[in-house]
């Protein structure tokens, strides 16, 4: 009884991560700040620092194995990130899942193209622990955030992120 009480807290705490709006992460994340620093292991072991992307157009998806709507537009940001990827584009999957679940984000990020690793194997960790998802956020080339797409603002359409990136490509 216990172990099943544990894993309906789980479940309503995800629940109330997907898809709804969380002031934390928002409010780090306003238009013309500074990029966060985020510095954590790939999946594949490389490091992703975003402090050495500037110069590039980098677009940072925060995600979780758990999360529908994350899920459901990944593949529209694996293709946007194929497309435009040769024109200097780069794409940054972060997970919010727990570093025990490595194994199932591994799976899931077999299927795409783009690099992600784990926020909670990120140090330094300026963005925190997200209380939303899916979140989308754009980074120009001077390593200013210029567009934040969250769960309050709808799905995250491939007009949508056409409409914040190719401009600064």
């Amino acid at each position: 009884m216990k172990h099943l009480a544990a894993r309906i807290a789980v479940l309503l705490a995800a629940g109330s991560l997907c898809g709804l709006a969380g002031p934390a992460l928002a409010a780090r994340l306003k238009v013309g700040s500074p990029a966060p620093e985020i510095v954590a292991k790939a999946l594949d072991g490389q490091t992703l620092d975003l402090a050495a992307l500037k110069g590039h157009v980098v677009v940072v998806n925060i995600w979780a194995t758990w999360c529908a709507p994350c899920r459901a537009e990944m593949p529209m940001l694996d293709a946007f990130y194929r497309r435009y990827r040769s024109q200097g584009l780069n794409l940054i999957g972060f997970s919010a899942d727990r570093t025990r679940d490595r194994k199932e984000v591994a799976r899931v990020m077999s299927a795409f193209s783009y690099p992600s690793g784990l926020l909670a194997d990120a140090k330094p960790n300026e963005v925190g622990e997200p209380r939303s998802l899916p979140m989308t956020f754009v980074i120009d080339k001077a390593g200013s955030v210029r567009q934040v797409f969250g769960p309050d603002g709808g799905t995250l359409t491939e007009e949508k992120l056409a409409g914040a990136v190719l401009p600064l490509l």
